[in-house]
């Protein structure tokens, strides 16, 4: 385990560079022309994603970033 100190202005830096990041994989996730399987690997990476936004943001930050398990299926085709 490692720990870390970072100051106010470092985490609203943090939280704004990871939500930038989820928004992107969710707008791509919508785009029905990406394969399955590269979605699956968004999907895995809009998790670890999101474990660290949980870390620096407030609940109600991470609710607006919560996804249902019906929005996390990859659809195939």
């Amino acid at each position: 385990m490692l720990g870390l100190m970072i100051n106010e202005k470092e985490v609203k830096e943090m939280q704004y560079l990871i939500k930038r990041e989820m928004d992107e994989i969710l707008f791509d996730l919508n785009d029905n022309r990406i394969d399955h399987i590269v979605k699956r690997a968004m999907e895995e990476r809009y998790k670890i994603l999101f474990s660290l936004f949980k870390r620096v943001a407030s609940s109600s930050e991470c609710l607006r970033y919560t996804r249902s398990s019906n929005q996390s299926k990859v659809k195939k085709g």
